[in-house]
């Protein structure tokens, strides 16, 4: 799946490409070939027009599943360590999920059930973290 370079809105939300098939990586976040902090990538889980996305198997994926990520001529596979929901609204209390410190992480967010359209939605994020399985190989 491509992604693309992606900013924040005014109020503060990571600005994710419209199409599904189109992920975000945040600015503010580390780089494949950093040695530390998380690469947060967001994708919309499903969209009115275009139906499921393939961020829709962040909602089942299981500890161990392995993943590559491939930018600048460099790439790296990660294995999958947890998927945690996180109600949507103010990431501030989770700062792991985009902090550029500790442990060099593949932070993977889509929106997640319960869908609540009175109440604008998705309820949650499913955050989905993998960790390094060797350094990063030019491509």
């Amino acid at each position: 799946m491509p992604v693309a370079a992606a900013g924040t809105t005014g109020s503060g939300v990571l600005d994710v490409p419209a199409d599904v098939d189109v992920a975000g990586w945040w600015r503010g976040g580390s780089r494949l070939g950093d040695p530390f902090g998380s690469i947060p990538v967001a994708a919309h889980v499903d969209s009115d027009a275009e139906g499921l996305g393939p961020f829709a198997e962040l909602l089942t994926v299981r500890a161990g599943a392995r993943l590559r990520l491939e930018a600048d001529g460099l790439r790296q596979d990660f294995e999958v360590t947890s998927r945690r929901l996180v109600p949507q609204g103010s990431l501030v209390d989770d700062a792991w999920i985009y902090d550029a410190a500790g442990r060099l992480r593949l932070t993977l967010v889509t929106c997640a059930p319960p869908y609540e359209a009175s109440r604008g939605g998705y309820q949650n994020l499913a955050v989905v973290t993998a960790l390094p399985v060797g350094p990063p190989e030019a491509t």
